[in-house]
């Protein structure tokens, strides 16, 4: 499983890192996912963020 931040629609607001700080970190002004595949011990919370994305900027690649 992958996860993707869409950077056009980012806000940078930082709720994915805090939930999942595993998978996603922000730089600058803008969340980045810094692993290539979820971890499997991250995967619910990886999809907590997603969910909890306030401007829906993070998809999730099966």
């Amino acid at each position: 499983m992958k996860a993707v931040v869409d950077k056009d629609t980012c806000t940078g607001c930082g709720l994915c890192a805090d939930v999942c700080p595993e998978v996603f970190e922000v730089v600058g002004d803008l969340a980045k996912v810094i692993v290539d595949e979820v971890p499997a011990a991250a995967v619910n919370t990886c999809r907590e963020a997603a969910d909890s994305c306030p401007v829906e900027a993070i998809t999730i690649e099966e």
